[in-house]
């Protein structure tokens, strides 16, 4: 019997924040996430790639998850990224986050090494075995070359606390494939932003999201319409907000929300390295989409 989790609706996925000096801005994460919770996301998700999960080393990760368990305060369920070059570093990482208080995983296969079927299902059935924290597995093959597939997480099924899956391949008939496969065993996530609507329908109970972190008002608005059945409303604010949910499919995805962030007002755009903020006509064409859906925003 899999750990039962009430995990549904929009999970933000929440930039890290940093100094100049590209140390750890803990005040301003912090603001962030107040804001968001205050603009009704229903859960977070930190130290995702959106996070720069990678960028950090695990003092700082703790640091960053104390943190958000600090200002969330048990008003909505926090999660933290698990994205590691090693099997035995996920665990260690798992192991640490849940001594910080978060409430989940949201774990990657291994990083960088692309890992067959066989080595894919014990990655993810190693971490399980090392925290007793509810685990979300993120499928998102065509960033991390690796594909979790319904036969794998049928291989899994016997695994308790691995409870959710984020869909992120973009290509939106794998969640009929894995509803098919797997029935109701795991909750099932949109993981891609410019394809959430579409998983909506066809029936995944939450949202993992970028631009959500910019616009948490209208990712709310989009949800609570479909959510009510008012799939006109929901489609209208769903084809305002498409110019910015390409940016989470983007290889620069987070220098883009980051960029979407700071010009709404939530933060900075400053990313460590090798990751540059936005320059020249890249810049000015991002920072257009923003502002043209800005001046329509819905009401």
């Amino acid at each position: 019997m899999p750990l039962q989790v009430d995990w549904t609706g929009v999970f933000p996925a929440v930039p890290t924040q940093f100094h100049g000096d590209f140390s750890l801005n803990i005040p301003t994460t912090q603001e962030h996430i107040e804001a968001l919770i205050g603009e009704g996301v229903h859960g977070l998700i930190m130290l995702g790639t959106i996070g720069e999960n990678c960028s950090l080393s695990l003092d700082e990760k703790v640091r960053v998850l104390e943190a958000a368990v600090e200002v969330t305060d048990g008003r909505v369920p926090v999660l933290n990224g698990v994205a590691e070059f090693t099997t035995q570093n996920a665990c260690d990482t798992a192991q640490a986050a849940e001594a910080a208080g978060v409430n989940g995983l949201m774990v990657m296969p291994g990083m960088v090494y692309n890992s067959d079927g066989r080595e894919t299902v014990h990655h993810f059935r190693s971490v399980a075995a090392s925290t007793g924290l509810p685990i979300m597995c993120y499928n998102n093959p065509p960033v991390y070359r690796v594909d979790i597939t319904p036969e794998m997480f049928k291989e899994m099924e016997d695994v308790e606390n691995i409870v959710c899956i984020k869909e992120a391949s973009g290509d939106v008939r794998r969640v009929t494939d894995l509803f098919n496969a797997l029935g109701d065993r795991y909750l099932v996530f949109a993981g891609l932003d410019d394809v959430a609507l579409e998983s909506f329908v066809l029936g995944c109970s939450g949202w993992i999201s970028g631009l959500v972190d910019a616009f948490p008002r209208e990712n709310r608005l989009l949800w609570d319409a479909f959510m009510a059945g008012d799939h006109a409303r929901a489609l209208e604010i769903y084809r305002w907000y498409m110019p910015m949910l390409h940016f989470d499919s983007h290889p620069k995805l987070v220098q883009y929300i980051k960029l979407t962030c700071a010009t709404l007002g939530y933060g900075t755009e400053t990313v460590r390295a090798p990751r540059l903020p936005l320059v020249g006509e890249e810049r000015e064409r991002v920072l257009s989409i923003v502002h043209r859906c800005v001046e329509t925003r819905p009401q």
